[in-house]
């Protein structure tokens, strides 16, 4: 399944529609000057690790914007508005993803039916 908000090719790769709620995992490519819609993780945290490209992760809610390069990992707190763009002349290639997974924001896209819940979280053993 792919995620326009994210980029023109963002594809789902480990996420609810395989059975995983808490661990996510999209492949994103972000042609040069393009960036995601930015966006709030409202109950996850996003872990993006950049193999390719470089780029600025913009943090709105404070004013930050910070500069990545391939072999970087980028990590955004829960609640915090964000956007990764691909501002440096070359595209950026990316793995990661929130988790556990942004139920809120999967329903908004259609990607979840309205009555999805994440699960209770699994008991160790």
């Amino acid at each position: 399944m792919r995620l326009p908000l994210i980029s023109k090719d963002a594809r789902f790769v480990i996420w609810p529609g395989t059975r995983a709620w808490w661990a996510n995992l999209n492949y994103v490519l972000l042609e040069p000057g393009e960036a995601n819609v930015p966006h709030v993780h409202t109950q996850s945290e996003d872990t993006i690790f950049i193999l390719e490209g470089s780029g600025t992760i913009v943090d709105y809610d404070n004013g930050l914007r910070l500069p990545f390069h391939a072999g970087c990992a980028v990590h955004v707190p829960v609640g915090v508005k964000h956007a990764v763009v691909a501002d440096r002349g070359v595209g950026i290639t990316s793995v990661g993803g929130p988790a556990p997974a942004d139920v809120p924001l999967l329903k908004a896209v259609g990607a979840l039916p309205k009555e999805a819940e994440l699960p209770a979280v699994p008991a160790s053993t």
